[in-house]
């Protein structure tokens, strides 16, 4: 099945200005750069339209690689590569599935909402458009999708030095693919639909203080 990539074309228009309007806000003391790399579990939501195959409700690994920019105290702005591989439960047939993603994501610190937490907690909301990318593997290799996704999550952070926080991830994937799938009968497994997945991870500030003015 090919993809139109025509159809993406806001999408990549939405990502560069989210990469471009980092450049265009003064460079603040409070602003801050960070690197992110996660680890966990994932689970791809089955629709029912591929009857006989069904995934594990806990599947490793889930992978994310992230960079982020606060482009002032609450408001940020992140570009992030998740990969996530899944298989057959056990009363399955048999299969396996790569699912690699791309999302542009808006940030939003909750620190000054919730200021009754512990100075060294935090929560972060993050959503935002991305692609999707899903390939079966062995014998169910041609049967891959490329469609967008729309991505939203909730992080909390603990800082355990002034630039470093270790933090869990609980996100959603939604899949904006039609309907539209492989002949299960003549093709046999393919999967276009939801993600949700949970990781723990280390952020790490490039730029300064993590957790001070």
């Amino acid at each position: 099945m090919t993809s139109d990539f025509r159809n993406y074309k806001w999408f990549f228009l939405i990502a560069i200005l989210v990469l471009l309007s980092t450049n265009v806000y003064s460079q603040e003391d409070r602003e801050k750069w960070k690197f992110q790399f996660a680890l966990g579990l994932n689970n791809p939501l089955e629709d029912g339209s591929t009857p006989g195959y069904y995934s594990k409700s806990m599947n490793f690994p889930t992978i994310n690689l992230g960079i982020q920019h606060m482009l002032t105290s609450k408001i940020g702005a992140k570009l992030d590569f998740g990969y996530n591989r899944s298989s057959n439960d056990p009363n399955s047939l048999t299969y396996k599935l790569n699912y690699s993603r791309v999302n542009a994501q808006f940030v939003y610190d909750a620190f000054d909402l919730l200021n009754f937490l512990p100075s060294k907690v935090n929560l972060i909301g993050h959503v935002g458009p991305g692609l999707s990318f899903t390939k079966p593997l062995n014998n169910f290799s041609e049967n891959s999708y490329t469609f967008l996704n729309l991505l939203a999550g909730i992080e909390l952070h603990y800082g355990i030095s002034e630039t470093v926080s270790v933090y869990g991830d609980l996100s959603y994937v939604l899949s904006l693919s039609n309907a539209e799938k492989y002949d299960i009968a003549v093709d046999g497994f393919s999967f276009n639909g939801d993600l949700i997945y949970a990781t723990i991870g280390i952020s790490v500030s490039i730029s300064g203080c993590y957790f001070c003015e």
